[in-house]
């Protein structure tokens, strides 16, 4: 990747920061995991699953993000209330909290937050293009936040199994954007996920046999670590050659 920092250092090397992006009602907590040593100056936004941007799992896979060099931005898409990860999936109980996430006030959020990694990357010229990952939830969110991106702000996307995915969006994505979900996934079917692919202006979607939802950064097996690393190194690929090639 033209770096010549190995793996192990460049972890060693991630900064993070909490940081308040707007003022008053209209502000927006978020995390910052920024590159130290082998920093390429590129800015990702990071879109969680409804765990929210303080969960670990989510944590984690910014920081390994970080560490090839990024500087990633893991916005708080609940307003401090996500989905308990200990808490049963009562149909009732979630329908009450997911409608209490306005789509207004969350995409708001998300241009928010887009508009900051401009300012700081792109306006600034520390880097010409920015990327964008979500998982689940987010992943979701990620196909609208493309839809409506109108001044082109975001350069590539990888969408890890998305829910509640618009597949009519996709004429209207002109990022590439990689889309990873396995075949076994109800909350992501293969069906729209080859819409988008067939729709989207250079998208391409890495289906996964036997896997289900949230294999990629929740592996629950070792045979899910195998296809959550190959995943892993199928999204370093897709940044490094639309964000830096």
């Amino acid at each position: 990747m033209g770096s010549t920092v190995d793996d192990d250092e460049a972890c060693e090397l991630v900064s993070g920061s909490d940081l308040v992006i707007g003022e008053g009602d209209d502000s927006v907590s978020a995390y910052l995991f920024k590159a130290v040593k082998n920093n390429n100056g590129t800015g990702i936004l990071l879109l969680s699953d409804i765990f929210g941007f303080q969960d670990s799992a989510t944590r984690d896979f910014a920081y390994r993000v970080a560490c090839n060099g990024y500087n990633v931005l893991v916005p708080d898409l609940f307003r401090g209330n996500p989905w308990k990860l200990n808490v049963p999936f009562d149909g009732d109980s979630f329908e009450r909290w997911r409608a209490g996430q306005a789509p207004g006030r969350v995409s708001g959020d998300i241009d928010a937050c887009t508009r900051w990694l401009v300012d700081e990357f792109k306006a600034a010229g520390v880097s010409k293009k920015l990327g964008v990952i979500g998982f689940c939830y987010g992943g979701g969110r990620l196909v609208e936040t493309l839809a409506r991106d109108a001044e082109s702000c975001f350069s590539a996307g990888v969408c890890f199994y998305g829910s509640r995915m618009d597949a009519s969006l996709g004429d209207r994505v002109a990022a590439p954007v990689l889309f990873v979900c396995g075949d076994g996934d109800p909350l992501c079917p293969v069906e729209t996920v080859r819409e988008l692919e067939g729709r989207a202006r250079g998208a391409r979607a890495a289906v996964y046999a036997g896997r289900g939802h949230g294999f990629a950064h929740r592996p629950q097996s070792v045979e899910e670590d195998g296809d959550a690393e190959d995943a892993f190194n199928a999204m370093r690929g897709w940044l490094h050659d639309h964000l830096l090639a």
